[in-house]
């Protein structure tokens, strides 16, 4: 037998193992990543919310009075009352005109300057009353910035503001923007906090998962890694390994399947090395017997005649045995490699019975035998009629041979439903109940010391059944010790 090298497995990362562990811990991360970034948007989504509505009640309030003092140009005392409500509510205020320069700023850093941000922009040159957005000061430039996504990185150097922006107006007309700008550093420090904690919670959970994927996947993988080690140890030619059938559902079935088509291979694997045995011992008797005949002929030249020709005439036997023999394998190989076709005609089974009984007549007439045929129906057949014939012949001629002298050989042929049933008893005596289970197997003979001399291979009943099973049907024996052997054969009619 071809050995198989072992299944190594370099890569440990390609176990499914492994995949399953990766599988868990992604499906593990992806959800948590989603929980996780839904609640830091939700979060900062309400803390954004509260501050916008706060920012913007408070810039509403002040665009009434600044208004005035804007139309009047009092600029200092428009100054003042801007660095006083600076104070008030924590941020910085400041006034521009409808070109966007800086008339009065509460920190008085940039009056003069022009304000070039999209929150002033967009009453300025697109119409709205009110614009709120977040930005980004970094120490080179500021940068308007989106809401916190997660496990976007803090940088302690980045200031975050908010600008709440209001337009100042005089009979419908936009006269003004009142800016004001308020520090969002606490808030900010707050879901960054947020996003710290989400991700040790998430370090710790991807342990824990960590932990439960190994033994859980070790509880799916142990079986499948004996079974393994199994396949393995049959590749080295050990076919009487199992696996231990445990837990439940497809790895309990698959041990169970892989149980039974290992015990199905031993059990192949030991017919075929007892056929090969019985094959060469039944080939290398008559060649033995031969080589003796032929070497007395040789070294007896003045053999009589009468003796050389019996010698001759044992070897010309002898040579009829093996043609028989290798006649009969490579049969039951032409069945065994399926090439072996059914040539289907329509006929008689009861004709092709009769035949047969008439044709080993003779033989049973020598051993004072009585053939008795019991025909209730003439069974047209739509099936191989050789092969029939063959299955006919060989049941009655291996119920003439092995029973006694004075025996009776009955044939019984009836019909049921679509069925022929097809029965060949004798009174001969019996087969033991521990050969009955092997007496369909190549060259297996109930009684060894007198199988031989009864002219037979040993092949008879296994191309039988091998015939039998080819046309459908089933071939059954039913004996006793002492009362006789009925082999019973059952045919569809119509198969095909």
């Amino acid at each position: 037998m071809a050995t198989i090298s072992p299944i190594r497995i370099n890569n440990p990362f390609t176990s499914i193992r492994w995949k399953i562990l990766l599988a868990f811990l992604l499906i593990v991360g992806v959800s948590y990543y989603a929980v996780a970034a839904s609640l830091i948007a939700l979060v900062g989504d309400y803390l954004f919310s509260d501050r916008m509505r706060q920012d913007r009640i408070n810039t509403d309030r002040m665009t009434v009075e600044v208004e005035q003092l804007l139309l009047s140009a009092q600029i200092p005392a428009l100054q003042a009352h801007l660095e006083d409500a600076s104070r008030e509510l924590g941020g910085r205020l400041m006034v521009l005109d409808s070109s966007g320069k800086v008339q009065a700023d509460s920190y008085s850093e940039l009056n003069g300057s022009r304000m070039e941000l999209p929150e002033v922009a967009s009453i300025l040159l697109d119409g709205k009353t009110a614009d709120y957005g977040v930005h980004k000061l970094a120490p080179t430039a500021s940068q308007q910035a989106p809401f916190l996504s997660f496990l976007q990185p803090y940088d302690p150097n980045v200031q975050w503001v908010g600008y709440c922006t209001s337009a100042l107006t005089k009979s419908g007309q936009i006269i003004g923007v009142l800016l004001f700008s308020s520090p969002l550093q606490d808030m900010m420090q707050r879901l960054f906090t947020l996003q710290d904690q989400m991700i040790f919670y998430f370090l710790i959970a991807a342990a824990a998962s960590i932990v439960i994927a190994l033994i859980f996947s070790s509880v799916i993988t142990r079986p499948i890694a004996s079974l393994t080690r199994s396949i393995q140890r049959m590749g080295r030619g050990d076919l009487s390994v199992r696996v231990p059938v445990k837990g439940s559902g497809e790895l309990r079935r698959l041990a169970t399947t892989f149980n039974a088509m290992s015990e199905k291979l031993e059990l192949l694997d030991k017919s075929r090395n007892q056929f090969v045995s019985n094959a060469s011992h039944e080939l290398k008797t008559p060649l033995a017997t031969m080589k003796i005949l032929l070497e007395s002929i040789i070294y007896q030249p003045d053999m009589d005649n009468d003796l050389r020709t019996e010698f001759l005439t044992d070897v010309n036997k002898e040579i009829d045995r093996l043609n028989l023999i290798i006649s009969d394998l490579l049969t039951l190989v032409s069945m065994d490699a399926k090439t072996m076709r059914l040539n289907r005609e329509t006929f008689s089974l009861a004709q092709v019975i009769t035949e047969n009984a008439h044709r080993l007549a003779p033989v049973a007439e020598q051993r004072n035998q009585e053939i008795k045929l019991q025909i209730s129906d003439n069974c047209e057949m739509y099936a191989d009629r050789a092969k029939l014939t063959q299955v006919v012949y060989n049941l009655m001629d291996n119920a003439i041979k092995y029973t006694q002298e004075g025996g009776t050989i009955r044939l019984r042929l009836i019909r049921s439903g679509r069925d022929a049933i097809l029965s060949v008893a004798d009174n001969g005596p019996g087969i033991p109940k521990a050969d009955q289970a092997h007496i369909f197997d190549r060259f297996y003979r109930v009684d060894k010391a007198r199988g031989r001399d009864t002219g037979g291979t040993g092949l008879g009943l296994s191309i039988v059944h091998q015939m039998v099973l080819m046309h459908g049907g089933s071939v059954t024996v039913d004996s006793e010790e002492g009362h006789g052997t009925v082999f019973t054969v059952e045919l569809p009619i119509h198969q095909g």
